[in-house]
């Protein structure tokens, strides 16, 4: 039988990525005392608020067809949340809506993107950027994000791999799963790269709700000398603990987003009402959810790098946002991978880096989704790891 090409392209991308994670479900589903810290799950369920206003909006019968781009009032909303944080007017136009960010960069890369172009993305990156990249035919182009940079995205590593069919820069601010924010000087230089060059933006911001105390938040869709070429996704997966709800959007030109409304309409025509409605009401105020996971994720990330700098040989990168803090293995003389494994048998379970690109070699990515105290006993258990290897290295 004849198959798409787009599932050629798309053949052996993301599962094999999930190795320690699908390990570690299965031990926990045994019985097995794993403290999973593989996925981004957030720790709390999402507000009571939203799930009742989404109930609510189901009885009330906004279960019909929705409009093509989205439904009306909840792109109002949303056009008055970055209205309100870029300071200037977006039009409710200017928004679509879709299940997710996920789904809201799959369809700008389809908008943006063709067979044989190329996509600049710093390495490490998401592990799905490379499926949705390769889902329109385009290639990706690593950017290292380097370690002594703070793992920002540098302009100078960006301007070496511009070339002809260079169509687009996608930028992940707040970082997973570094946890790194782009400052306002980085975003500038970017954009200067992007005119010049005459690229795409594409900003993915699922994160900027969870930017830590004393970091600012810059996005390259508040800079109006390069704005028409920005794109931002970002949906309330991480910010109002609700990624099951699938609801996200993208903000763009009016000129885009009446280019890619046909093919919006194509894949979903619109999104839920019920959703709509509970989405319009989350983005209406800043997010108490997100406002509780800030704090804790941020002393997880303290305790976790006082800790392990204390009384281990292994580094600490600390996130400025987000979800994950990354860990330096490269002390224990073991692969990212095999140092992952050896720590699963010791009952906690890590991503290793190298699953986010080659940079992250050497390197784990730790989620800070889990309570304290489970958490404590994951940070317990790291140390005890690694200084049985350190003991093994010494013997040998």
């Amino acid at each position: 039988m004849r198959y798409s090409p787009v599932l050629d392209r798309l053949a052996g991308l993301g599962g094999a990525k999930w190795e320690l994670h699908v390990r570690a479900r299965e031990r926990i589903a045994a019985g097995e005392d794993v403290v999973d810290l593989t996925i981004g799950n957030p720790d709390v369920p999402a507000p009571a608020d939203l799930v009742e206003a989404a109930v609510a909006a189901m009885r009330a019968g906004r279960t019909q067809y929705s409009d093509g781009r989205g439904e009306h009032n909840l792109r109002e909303s949303l056009a008055a949340r970055y209205a309100a944080r870029l300071g200037r007017p977006v039009h409710p136009n200017q928004v679509l809506c879709f299940p997710g960010t996920q789904t809201a960069l799959y369809a700008v890369l389809m908008g943006i993107a063709e067979p044989g172009c190329e996509i600049l993305v710093g390495d490490p990156m998401y592990a799905t950027y490379e499926g949705v990249i390769a889902a329109s035919g385009a290639r990706v182009v690593p950017v290292p994000l380097r370690a002594e940079n703070g793992f920002r995205l540098s302009a100078q590593d960006l301007a070496e791999r511009i070339g002809p069919r260079t169509r687009a820069i996608l930028l992940n601010t707040p970082h997973n799963p570094t946890g790194a924010v782009l400052t306002a000087g980085d975003i500038d230089a970017i954009g200067r790269l992007a005119v010049e060059h005459d690229l795409w933006i594409i900003s993915d911001e699922v994160y900027e709700e969870l930017v830590f105390d004393g970091v600012t938040f810059v996005s390259p869709l508040a800079r109006t000398g390069f704005a028409d070429r920005v794109v931002v996704v970002a949906s309330i997966s991480k910010s109002h603990a609700a990624p099951g709800f699938r609801s996200g959007w993208c903000v763009g030109s009016r000129e885009f987003a009446d280019r890619l409304l046909a093919l919006s309409e194509t894949m979903l025509f619109g999104n839920q009402p019920f959703i709509a409605d509970m989405t319009a009401q989350a983005v209406s105020r800043p997010s108490e959810a997100a406002r509780g996971m800030r704090a804790r994720f941020a002393a997880r990330a303290r305790y976790l790098a006082d800790l392990l700098t204390q009384q281990t040989a292994l580094g600490v990168h600390r996130p400025e946002a987000g979800m994950f803090a990354l860990v330096d293995v490269r002390s224990s003389g073991l692969s990212d991978r095999d140092f992952a494994l050896g720590l699963l048998d010791a009952g906690v379970a890590v991503m290793p880096g190298s699953a986010f690109g080659e940079t992250l070699g050497g390197w784990v990515r730790v989620a800070l989704t889990v309570d304290d105290d489970r958490f404590r006993t994951a940070s317990g258990r790291m140390v005890a790891h690694s200084l049985s290897l350190s003991g093994q290295r010494a013997e040998a």
